[in-house]
């Protein structure tokens, strides 16, 4: 099911980059806007889908913890790292386009990279909150937050 998520999603991107070429001001190049809009949402959707649907733990792969024990997770520093590169690239996107566009474009990107930003700050406040820290950074488990 991811691959053809994944195949179909690949497949309405390349749709609306080639009815991105169409766009002009007339009657069929708004058409064609509109389909570059619907086809580029929809397909970085399942992209998105197909790339993140597989991250869940599967059931009966990790150990289960007994009923009414809270078990408290030992937060590293790699989501700290995580988390503040994240916070600084989204400072440098919104500083770079404050200078180079203005202040109202500068509102617009950072309100863009508001989910971005929010997550980052997350994985920092989390590592901060967490009873148990680790401050070894380790970049298997670095790798596997990413994939």
């Amino acid at each position: 099911m991811r691959w053809l998520a994944l195949a179909i999603g690949a497949a309405l991107i390349a749709i609306a980059f080639v009815a991105g070429g169409r766009v002009a001001d007339t009657r069929e190049g708004l058409i064609a806007e509109v389909v570059v809009l619907l086809a580029g949402l929809v397909g970085v959707g399942l992209v998105l889908y197909a790339w993140i649907s597989g991250a869940r733990p599967r059931p009966g792969s990790a150990p289960t913890a007994a009923a009414g024990s809270p078990v408290a997770q030992v937060r590293s520093a790699t989501e700290l790292l995580v988390g503040a590169v994240g916070l600084l690239i989204a400072a440098a996107l919104v500083g770079g386009v404050a200078l180079s566009a203005g202040g109202l474009w500068a509102l617009m990107g950072l309100v863009l990279l508001l989910p971005m930003i929010l997550g980052s700050a997350f994985l920092c406040v989390r590592f901060f909150r967490a009873p148990k820290r680790d401050w070894t950074i380790d970049l298997r488990r670095l790798k596997r937050l990413l994939r």
